[in-house]
């Protein structure tokens, strides 16, 4: 008998600290206006100082386990999508497993900046569709607070701090009906925080590094975002053999309001059926997707057997799409 993967329960965990535009105001040369005008963002959740990607992780986790009805000790499998890992190594995805009392099974990250969960939610399903898990553990948790330059006014009011989770779970009828994986490398440098360890540029240094925190071209990747995300929603439907009017909700990576718009506009979609959380949580990156289905989820809104398209662009470039029968 195929084997096919669906989604058990979902989990999200915010920071309690919230830095609104009008904060924002008080600390660069912006505005509420500006800000949400151009990006869609009334506020954003900021980690404290001794809350780290792994403890968001936690939350997240915790809640999507439970929601599934499983115990922690029926996980076998951990993938943590993650930009920010406390650590160069273990890996976040360790780190959680031992919060979490899980011993034996694979648990590793995935580096796809905002496209990193959906990145690891493919990863999952042919885990489980390949028999070689059965019930899988996906977060995708930032603490971006931490490269960001609060003295850039171009990137400090868009990114935020959280956790999202799902666990994915064997099962008899498709869920997961179809996933899409992309990245081009070769636009790096639009989209980068360019310090690392091997540039040798990681020692200790007195004032502030601008290659520590995050540096974009932000005309050129909206343009690219648009554009990328309208070829793959394309690609996606016709890999499911769907129409456009057989999704019931677009759950988008929640980056900018006028790429979510731009997205729906290409599915003829209306605005109640898009998931929305940039006004509350900025660009969370790897977990923004999750933190916008579990919203959507927990509300009510979607419903067993509805449709949705999980899509997402982030640095690298990457992109990726993932259709589901929840």
């Amino acid at each position: 008998m195929t084997q096919y993967s669906s989604i058990a329960g979902t989990g999200a965990y915010l920071p309690e600290k919230i830095l609104t535009n009008a904060d924002l105001e008080k600390m660069v040369d912006t505005t509420d206006q500006w800000i949400f005008e151009r990006t869609g963002i009334r506020k954003r959740h900021i980690a404290a100082d001794d809350e780290f990607t792994v403890d968001l992780a936690e939350q997240a986790a915790r809640e999507a386990i439970e929601r599934s009805g499983l115990a922690t000790g029926d996980i076998d499998l951990v993938i943590v999508a993650t930009t920010t890992p406390d650590r160069v190594f273990p890996s976040t995805a360790c780190l959680l497993q031992k919060r979490l009392d899980i011993h034996g099974p694979a648990a590793f990250d995935v580096q796809a900046v905002c496209s990193g969960f959906v990145y690891a939610l493919s990863i999952a399903d042919k885990f489980i569709k390949t028999g070689s898990a059965r019930h899988a553990l996906v977060v995708g948790a930032e603490t971006l607070s931490r490269i960001i330059d609060w003295s850039d006014r171009s990137t400090c009011v868009l990114f935020g701090d959280g956790a999202g989770a799902v666990v994915l779970s064997a099962s008899e009828s498709p869920g997961i009906l179809s996933t899409h994986l992309h990245a081009d490398g070769q636009y790096d440098d639009l989209l980068t925080v360019p310090d690392g360890i091997a540039s040798g540029r990681h020692k200790i240094k007195s004032g502030q590094d601008a290659n520590m925190y995050i540096q974009m071209k932000g005309n050129e990747v909206f343009r690219m975002a648009v554009m990328t995300l309208g070829r793959i929603v394309d690609e996606t439907l016709e890999a499911a053999n769907l129409d456009k009017s057989d999704i019931d909700w677009l759950v988008p990576h929640q980056a900018n309001i006028r790429i979510i718009n731009a997205t729906a506009k290409k599915l003829n979609m209306p605005l109640d059926r898009v998931v929305t959380t940039v006004d509350q949580h900025g660009n969370t990156s790897a977990a923004s997707v999750p933190l916008a289905l579990h919203a959507a989820v927990s509300e009510g809104a979607i419903k067993k057997g509805d449709t949705l398209l999980l899509e997402a662009f982030g640095g690298g470039f990457t992109w990726g799409s993932a259709i589901i029968r929840y």
